[in-house]
């Protein structure tokens, strides 16, 4: 029984050699050909080939295409204010539902005037009383100063008498306190104009303050806009700061996106942008604003784009995609299917240089269309490998087979 089992070991043994170890040989045994001849053969040609990898190629040429920058982002309303009660009083006007479009200055909130009426006409009097006594503070200043000269002459007079003996001191002295309360009284009579002067501007202040208040019973739209919420209902009584309506403007509207920072130099206020809508529908604006500061979270930069909203059919608040267009680049358009990583897993192609010989090439996504990738970082002509690129590293030689760029293959 031993016996067997060796003998089998040993063909199986001698079976497994001659498919390892004498496959041509075994190959033309079997085909009927010379054993010797075969091995002759194959052997010069082993030694005089050079073991190459097959792969299929395409040769591409970059194309300068129009450089976009993707964001997304939502519509937000151009202008949206939260119009409030500046006093006091209770509506009494109808309310305004949402939804309806106002004018600029159009009413939304009328309040009750109260007694503001009778206070402006009491503030109105208290004007007319106050520059009434302009005049009369004038006519004083008039007549003391007319004391004030006559005071002058009688002091002049004494004091000349005095000086010929014909007038006494006591006289002098007489003369010269004249003439000090009547500089007095100039001095009374100029306060008594000043505070006329203050009383004409405080009255007058009052009736500003008075017509203010009334101006302030009615509430008007800041803008042409639409309403966001009803206006105040009838008969609420409102207090300072209470929301009248909330009112937005949707035309122009807004596009807002963030921009990350390893692409915001490629954003310039101005530049074009066209954008797409969840809905599907596709706009045109303007970059109008980029910020100069990045979000503290995010480390991107707010970009608002004003697109014409005439008909109002995008709303506020819509998810968008948009695409900021920059300068052009020079890219190849190849098949997805050729990227590939290196060792170090940074994202390239091989390509063929010159000796047929394979290399990594790193690239950048530029931007993904349904007919490729448009990838930059590769020279002006290459010769990209598209299949079989994953079966060769740096420095092997391939046997190219070229296709189109389109995908015929050809030579």
């Amino acid at each position: 029984m031993r016996i067997f089992s060796i003998l089998t070991a040993l063909l199986v043994a001698a079976t497994l050699y001659l498919l390892v170890f004498e496959r041509p040989a075994l190959l033309a045994f079997a085909a009927g050909e010379d054993v010797a001849e075969g091995t002759e053969e194959a052997a010069p040609e082993a030694a005089a080939g050079e073991r190459r990898v097959s792969v299929v190629a395409v040769k591409s040429t970059a194309e300068v295409i129009d450089s976009a920058v993707l964001l997304r982002g939502r519509t937000e309303a151009a202008r949206e204010v939260m119009v409030s009660a500046e006093t006091n009083g209770r509506i009494v006007s109808q309310p305004l539902r949402k939804g309806a479009f106002v004018t600029e200055g159009q009413l939304l909130c009328q309040l009750d005037p109260g007694t503001r009426a009778a206070q402006l006409a009491e503030a109105e009097a208290r004007l007319v009383e106050a520059r009434a006594r302009g005049p009369e503070a004038q006519a004083r200043i008039a007549e003391a100063e007319a004391r004030l000269e006559e005071a002058l002459i009688n002091d002049n007079a004494a004091r000349r008498l005095s000086q010929d003996g014909f007038a006494s001191q006591t006289r002098v002295a007489q003369t010269a306190a004249s003439v000090e309360s009547a500089r007095a009284s100039v001095q009374a009579a100029k306060s008594g104009l000043e505070s006329a002067s203050s009383g004409v501007q405080a009255a007058d202040a009052a009736v500003a303050a008075a017509q203010r208040e009334i101006e302030k019973l009615t509430i008007s739209a800041p803008f042409e806009g639409l309403l966001e919420t009803d206006t105040a209902e009838l008969g609420t009584l409102m207090q300072e700061g209470s929301l009248c309506a909330t009112v937005i403007q949707l035309d122009p509207i807004m596009l807002i996106g963030f921009v990350p920072e390893t692409q915001v130099a490629k954003v310039q206020v101005g530049a074009m942008a066209g954008a797409r809508l969840a809905s599907g529908q596709e706009v045109l604006g303007r970059v109008t604003f980029l910020s100069r500061s990045a979000d503290a979270n995010t480390r991107t930069f707010r970009t608002e784009v004003e697109v014409a909203n005439g008909d109002l059919a995008i709303r506020d608040g819509q998810t968008v995609e948009i695409l900021v267009q920059s300068d052009g680049r020079s890219a190849h358009l190849l098949p997805q299917s050729a990227l590939t990583l290196n060792d170090n897993g940074d994202l390239g192609l091989r390509i063929i240089v010159e000796g047929d010989v394979a290399r990594f090439a790193p690239v950048s996504v530029l931007r993904d269309t349904v007919d490729g990738m448009w990838l930059s970082g590769l020279p002006q002509e290459a010769s990209v490998i598209v299949v079989g690129q994953e079966y060769v590293t740096d420095g092997v030689k391939v046997a190219p087979t070229f296709r189109a760029a389109g995908g015929d293959a050809g030579q």
